[in-house]
């Protein structure tokens, strides 16, 4: 396994959970990183639709250090992999398979974490150097989908649900071979409060305990 692969297992072994902070500002992202890494997430994702979110990665990561893995979501196109890098971003996530935006992650050594539905997907991503997955939009599959999936992939390629995912509905995933959980807006829309996203992020991290 690579580095990148390592940095996801050690992570994920913390805590199995990514906030997504979708709409976040630079100006706020510090206080709703905090309190998110607080109540025990370790992954955060900035997704590029955000307003400024190069911005907000590095402030994220100057402000959290090396024990947070920081990075980018909804990432579309190789060179905003550099731009991540650049502002110390760890991690790319995108919402599909699209080879050259995982090549160019591979390449600079930065994790890996595209978006997939089926096994042809979540095989070309791993061909392209993937080093994890997100089944996505999770609504719409089951746990039965993960277990059956699970069979044939990889045993050391973490599978992580994205979409829909409550404090709740964690553990039959869990229990079907899911390694980890993508929260959306669940856990934070945009001009929330950081307490209130404190509150959200403690009970993601009870439910995923079980």
């Amino acid at each position: 396994m690579t580095d990148a692969h390592e940095l996801l297992k050690a992570k994920l072994a913390e805590s199995p959970l990514v906030a997504i902070i979708r709409g976040v500002t630079p100006a706020e992202v510090e206080a709703i990183g905090a309190a998110i890494f607080e109540a025990g997430i370790k992954i955060i994702e900035v997704p590029l639709n955000s307003p400024d979110p190069f911005d907000s990665i590095g402030r994220l990561v100057k402000t959290l250090g090396p024990d947070a893995l920081i990075g980018a979501g909804t990432v579309l196109e190789p060179d905003d992999v550099r731009r991540v890098q650049e502002v110390g971003g760890r991690v790319i996530v995108s919402p599909n398979t699209h080879a050259p935006v995982i090549e160019a992650t591979a390449r600079a050594g930065l994790v890996s974490l595209p978006g997939y539905f089926t096994p042809s997907e979540a095989f070309d991503a791993l061909r392209a150097g993937a080093t994890g997955l997100k089944l996505f939009p999770a609504e719409t599959a089951t746990p039965a989908v993960i277990k059956a999936q699970k069979a044939v992939l990889p045993k050391h390629v973490p599978v992580l649900v994205v979409g829909g995912v409550t404090p709740g509905n964690m553990q039959p995933w869990i229990d079907a071979g899911a390694e980890g959980f993508g929260l959306g807006s669940g856990l934070y829309r945009p001009g929330q409060s950081a307490a209130e996203t404190a509150e959200k992020a403690r009970a993601y991290v009870a439910g995923a305990r079980g």
